[in-house]
């Protein structure tokens, strides 16, 4: 310390703000006792007195630092530390939260001086030499902190954060040489070591070198053929080189060694999303998350990324069996149940989908989409006082998704129209619709039950109107707008709809053809009506009124 700064401080001692010793010490430990109740502001007046008193505290000047630090202001701390470190500047402790201030605060240019301290006073500690040498490459000063880690190499002798640490400045100067020099020695001091070809040929291959790089893995490969790391890594160069088949192959090889870890082999099967949907992307994930499942046979997630290959190749069954080893292995992760139910779902097993559902639905009694789709399942198999009651779960655990809770109140409309609750129907799709005006089913379906009980037409045909607006094409809505045209007495138009809903019909639906003579007659084309109620009867509609439009060559209701 200057020998006037001492000065100053002693004689600031001596003076002692009118307290004595015992008094400044009293002062001191009550800080500390508000400090420790985390009665922060108190704490903080009381250090500063005892500062005010004896400015050459020290303890108290560091104290109070750290309160301010505490409250992020290290600008305030930084002079507390600088006069704590003037008065001991010994203390570690002191030297290392003033090196915590300067970092915090971005004064990079005065930590090299900070850690110069600290290297004096404990010159073995790896720490300080690396946090010194990092204030100097953030300050460009790279041969300074390579100078730095040569004085550590002397102490700890080579070490791989210090090859690592080398590599990043020689890179940052440029010296791809120097950076490929070091990484070679430490190769032909470490033959077998595979982490430093593998480092060596990242280093040439993210500089241009790629032929380098490949020669440095094809070597590493002859020394360890079971290293799953240099697999991937020549997957990486022969991709870059165009060379599919071959970086295939390498993926292939990797994905079949164990010890590297499936996550990483996970995040390279959905690298191939982007690619999607071509086919050759398709299998090539298929085939790796195939494999996974095989190196890793014991993995809930092996089968999982399986399951959601095969499903994503249409392989609805396998993808099934796939979604039921993961839960096998581990039931709780929920997506994988949801999964299984969509498929079942999909496939039209409903008694697999309402048994898996209400088994997840017993782990995961919360999830607003399981319930809904349970709620799918028991409406599908006719049973809907138990649909109601899964899909008013998820409208109650549900309030942000808004695609749910559409969904699910178009549900509740069509389970309450199917028990004669014609009420309860409108106000399902009423909420329905708020939520979605555009959910075409919803208009499609709430328009045609409308429409059979002859009630609000108007609604009924703007609804269905927008319906085959947002879903062209759709014989079924095509059909729904027909017959409410054919109620409203508007039978050319109904006849133009019809027609357009027989010709994208690809069923050949009787009740369309019963629908479109109906329209017929109305227009005055009684045998050409005739004729298409033949043809609905032919189809497999079987009804008495049917026989009797036929038979009689009249429309009966």
């Amino acid at each position: 310390m200057p020998l006037h700064l001492i000065a100053q401080t002693t004689a600031a001692s001596k003076q002692m703000g009118g307290l004595d010793s015992s008094e400044i010490r009293q002062l001191f430990f009550s800080a500390l006792r508000e400090k420790t109740v985390e009665n922060l502001k108190h704490a903080s007046e009381l250090f500063e007195r005892v500062i005010q008193a004896d400015p050459a505290n020290d303890a108290s000047l560091y104290e109070l630092a750290n309160l301010k630090k505490i409250q992020n202001d290290y600008t305030g701390a930084q002079p507390l530390l600088e006069r704590a470190v003037a008065v001991k500047p010994n203390n570690e402790w002191y030297w290392s939260a003033l090196a915590d201030s300067y970092e915090k605060s971005n004064n990079i240019n005065k930590l090299e001086n900070v850690f110069n301290q600290l290297i004096r006073l404990n010159p073995s500690k790896p720490e300080y030499y690396f946090d010194k040498a990092n204030a100097l490459v953030i300050l460009k000063r790279y041969d300074d902190a390579l100078k730095v880690y040569d004085q550590l190499e002397q102490i700890t002798g080579p070490n791989d954060d210090l090859l690592g640490s080398r590599q990043k400045i020689y890179l940052k100067q440029g010296k791809v040489d120097q950076a490929a020099a070091d990484v070679e020695k430490a190769i032909a001091n470490n033959p077998g070591q595979i982490r430093y070809y593998l480092l060596l040929s990242e280093i040439y291959n993210s500089n241009g070198f790629g032929d380098k790089a490949l020669k440095v893995l094809l070597q590493a490969e002859k020394i360890d053929q079971g290293n799953g790391m240099v697999h991937l890594a020549l997957a990486d160069i022969y991709r870059e080189k165009k060379n599919n088949d071959a970086s295939y192959k390498e993926l292939t090889q990797a994905f079949a060694i164990p010890e590297v870890s499936i996550d990483q082999k996970i995040r390279i099967i959905t690298g191939y999303y982007p690619k999607f949907p071509d086919p050759n992307a398709k299998a090539s994930a298929l085939e790796l998350s195939r494999i996974l499942t095989i190196t890793h046979a014991r993995d809930s997630k092996a089968f999982a990324m399986y399951g959601d290959m095969l499903l994503q190749s249409d392989k609805l069954k396998e993808g099934k069996d796939a979604y039921r080893k993961s839960i096998e292995l581990d039931g709780q992760v929920y997506q994988v149940h949801e999964q299984l139910v969509r498929i079942e779902l999909s496939m039209n097993d409903l008694d697999g989908a309402v048994k898996d559902g209400e088994n997840a639905l017993s782990l995961f009694p919360n999830q607003a989409w399981m319930n809904y789709l349970v709620g799918v399942a028991w409406a599908q198999k006719k049973d809907f006082n138990k649909a109601l009651g899964y899909v008013k779960n998820a409208t109650s655990l549900e309030i942000q998704d808004k695609e749910l809770l559409s969904l699910s109140f178009s549900l509740l409309g069509d389970c309450y129209h199917d028990l004669k609750n014609n009420k309860s129907s409108d106000d399902a799709y009423d909420k329905a619709l708020a939520i979605n005006p555009d959910n075409a089913y919803t208009l499609n379906n709430y328009a045609y039950y409308l429409s059979l009980r002859n009630e609000q037409l108007d609604k009924a045909a703007q609804m269905s109107a927008r319906s085959t607006q947002l879903q062209p094409n759709t014989a079924s809505f095509e059909d729904t707008y027909a017959w409410i045209l054919f109620m409203q007495k508007k039978y050319p138009d109904a006849k133009v709809w019809m027609e357009k809903a027989l010709t994208h019909d690809k069923d050949k639906s009787a009740v369309k053809y019963e629908h479109y003579g109906d329209i017929l007659f109305y227009l005055g084309k009684a045998d050409e009506a005739v004729d298409n109620w033949k043809k609905a009867k032919g189809y497999g509609e079987q009804s008495p009124v049917l026989d009797r439009k036929i038979n009689e060559k009249k429309y009966f209701e």
